[in-house]
């Protein structure tokens, strides 16, 4: 019998086994599908998880954050109607002890009695020591330490001048280095030379002309007092060769001599 093709039949390809390539990219992104699935899966879980404990502890939360946002209205509040006000009170309080401590250091006949006003308030305002206290927590009363304690320096009271002076902080160089020198001075009154020599070299490290050669010079005056000539001598050779033509140098070859001398 006769075989034929029917007219426009085809026969059928065998079809062609997969490239193994092939095989290898639609397993891996089965893999892919099978991860991201997983991944989903487990955010969902977490989802819940967290869900479940915000609920639980939704009144911990809460309290949490009104806290938060108590203290820092309250913050804002102290700054706004007490820290601002006290400020500007304290302020006003130490313009007539500024003034007072001014024309003592400037030399004045009356200056003892003029330190005392300065410390303990004159024309119905607060002095130094009253200001520092009240309004300890002000620029102001922080402020008014520095001033108690260079007036306290200047009336013989050095174990206060130092408690008010330590308590004095500042960022400026210079008022700084003046606060330590006057430490140093306190210090050296009470006959605790080492003490006043180091505060002398920390006060003098703000390398400029007016204080630097100032505390030098007392550093080196100190040491030797203590015998120290040759911590003497580098201090006086600092002024020297660093700071000539400040008065500390109109007498520094004389010191230098003492401090070589056998």
């Amino acid at each position: 019998m006769a075989t034929y093709n029917k007219r426009g039949y085809k026969e059928p390809k065998e079809k062609e086994p997969k490239d193994k390539l092939d095989l290898v990219d639609e397993l891996q992104e089965d893999a892919k599908d099978s991860t991201t699935a997983e991944v989903f899966s487990k955010l969902d879980e977490t989802a819940n998880k967290t869900e479940e404990w915000v609920a639980r502890n939704q009144k911990a939360i809460l309290s949490i954050l009104a806290a938060i946002a108590i203290v820092t209205i309250g913050y804002l509040l102290y700054q706004k109607f007490i820290a601002e006000p006290n400020q500007q009170e304290a302020a006003d309080e130490m313009f007539v002890s500024q003034q007072n401590f001014q024309k003592a250091v400037n030399g004045d006949p009356k200056k003892d009695s003029l330190f005392n006003l300065a410390l303990n308030g004159a024309e119905g305002k607060y002095g130094f020591l009253k200001i520092a206290e009240e309004y300890s927590g002000t620029d102001a009363g922080n402020l008014a330490n520095y001033y108690a304690g260079v007036a306290l320096l200047h009336t013989g009271k050095y174990d206060q001048a130092i408690e008010h002076l330590e308590k004095f902080t500042t960022k400026d160089e210079i008022l700084g280095a003046l606060a330590l020198g006057a430490t140093g001075d306190a210090y050296a009154q009470t006959n605790k030379l080492k003490e006043a020599a180091d505060l002398y070299v920390k006060a003098a490290a703000n390398a400029n002309d007016f204080t630097a050669p100032r505390f030098l010079l007392k550093a080196g005056q100190v040491q030797l007092a203590l015998g120290n000539k040759a911590e003497a001598l580098k201090h006086f050779t600092e002024i020297k060769e660093k700071y000539a033509g400040t008065p500390e140098s109109n007498q520094i070859d004389a010191l230098i001599g003492l401090s070589t001398a056998q």
